[in-house]
């Protein structure tokens, strides 16, 4: 039975998780997050110091709450949830790093290389230069729903559910898209 919308925001926080334990209804999750949210983004922001970025957080941390409360016993909600929030930017603040890490060593590599270039090295360049080319006006081609699942999945290194969240297609589809994108262009490069 879902409660009447004057009622929901009459109940407390442990009695809108009890509630939405029991029914799973996730208008009682809205009302948690129109208590909260506000708190969540200022958490996010101290953090990321990105708004537009801790917005992204705040709808990301809301969404894995529909999950998250059904597996926790949480006494303190409020607490408990800027806990989550610290984590959640802690861990999208350690993955940005690993990111930056993995270029700053890149283009090291490559300046290190560019030092020392052999004509060899630099024929390698080139052809890596063209193939990248024929790679990017292979993409081109690709059909639409292709195109942007493997762009985000492999350029913005988006996992399926995020592809899926971004464009609005099933996961089962994004898996579709980008594997048959995936072999298209397989053939287009090689044929």
């Amino acid at each position: 039975m879902r409660l009447f919308r004057t009622k929901i925001a009459s109940l407390t926080d442990n009695e809108l998780i009890a509630q939405f334990k029991k029914e799973e209804d996730n208008s009682l999750v809205g009302e948690l997050y129109k208590r909260y949210s506000h708190l969540v983004y200022g958490v996010c922001l101290k953090y990321l110091k990105n708004e537009e970025e801790s917005k992204d957080a705040v709808l990301q941390i809301f969404e894995n709450l529909l999950s998250d409360l059904k597996k926790h016993d949480i006494n303190n909600f409020k607490s408990w949830l800027h806990s989550v929030s610290r984590n959640h930017c802690l861990m999208f603040l350690r993955k940005q790093q690993t990111k930056q890490k993995r270029v700053n060593e890149y283009e090291a590599t490559y300046q290190h290389e560019e030092m020392f270039a052999t004509p060899f090295s630099v024929h390698e360049k080139v052809k890596k230069e063209v193939v990248l080319t024929q790679m990017e006006q292979a993409l081109l081609t690709l059909k639409e729903e292709q195109r942007i699942c493997i762009e985000l999945f492999f350029i913005k290194e988006m996992c399926y559910n995020e592809v899926a969240q971004e464009t609005g297609y099933t996961i089962k589809q994004v898996k579709s898209y980008i594997q048959n994108g995936k072999r298209n262009l397989a053939n287009m490069m090689l044929g």
